[in-house]
């Protein structure tokens, strides 16, 4: 999104910009949550980063 077209949309809804973004980014994170692919990946990721803290703590 364009700076101008955010604050348009916020200025429309009578919000400031930093808001609009926080309600954007906060829809964001509501959708990956019910996203499996995205959360299979997230676990993926997790686990891989536990072992190399698991290794590194010998």
């Amino acid at each position: 999104m364009r700076r101008c077209d955010a604050d348009i949309i916020a200025r429309g809804r009578g919000i400031s910009v930093n808001a609009l973004m926080l309600e954007a980014l906060q829809a964001e994170i509501e959708s990956v949550k019910d996203d499996a692919h995205f959360m299979g990946t997230l676990r993926r990721l997790a686990e891989r980063d536990r072992e190399i803290l698991d290794r590194l703590a010998e």
